[in-house]
């Protein structure tokens, strides 16, 4: 195989924080675009999914799984890795990885990150992604935000990742809940370069987004 045809993944990583959908929106619009994707899921990512969805993410069924949580069966792109596995392929340097997005973060996955604890493989791959000087994103969803948790994402800042808060924008026309979740995973994808069609962009037009409907 030569350098053209390794299979460079998106490390998803999803953590315990409410906010699933817009984790199986970004990993949709990864599988669209044609990018391979390499998936852990924390433990507390799974009890959330299934408060959230009511699908329980189990290591040995995570196709399936999967293709119920973000509606395709069509998973030839992705690799599944255990959250403890710390000799899983992104915990490695050397794994040939785009980049890692973080979507949702958890206030705890942030502080771990920041501080570089990597206390499961979602925190080691990040850490990883930050010292190979890859792309990172950290979605954060949970508010409000206090004094520690602030410094830790001027910490993330300052170590080159991208600190991308869960938060819609209502310029784009977004009405339901599906398209303001699009919104929050377009903004991801456009962090790190992926062409996606998620929403409405911003042309300099004064109501477009009313017009649109």
């Amino acid at each position: 195989m030569n350098d053209s045809q390794v299979r460079r993944p998106w490390v998803v990583g999803v953590s315990g924080a409410s906010g699933t959908p817009y984790a199986a929106s970004v990993i949709r619009a990864l599988l669209a675009a044609g990018e391979a994707v390499d998936l852990v899921v924390s433990r507390a990512a799974r009890l959330t999914i299934l408060d959230e969805t009511g699908i329980a993410y189990r290591d040995a069924h995570w196709r399936e799984d999967l293709a119920r949580w973000i509606g395709t069966d069509d998973l030839d792109g992705v690799r599944h890795w255990s959250a403890g596995d710390f000799a899983a392929g992104p915990s490695s340097g050397s794994y040939p990885a785009k980049g890692m997005l973080v979507v949702p973060a958890t206030t705890g996955a942030v502080a771990g990150i920041a501080l570089g604890l990597s206390k499961d493989l979602l925190q080691r791959a990040a850490a990883v992604t930050l010292k190979e000087r890859r792309p990172l994103v950290v979605c954060l969803r949970e508010t409000p935000l206090n004094g520690v948790t602030l410094k830790h994402l001027v910490e993330l800042d300052a170590q080159g990742a991208v600190v991308l808060p869960a938060s819609p924008g209502f310029y784009a026309g977004g009405s339901t809940a599906r398209e303001l979740v699009d919104f929050v995973a377009g903004r991801v994808l456009d962090a790190v370069g992926v062409p996606h069609a998620l929403y409405r962009r911003w042309e300099g037009e004064l109501g477009a987004a009313a017009k649109a409907e």
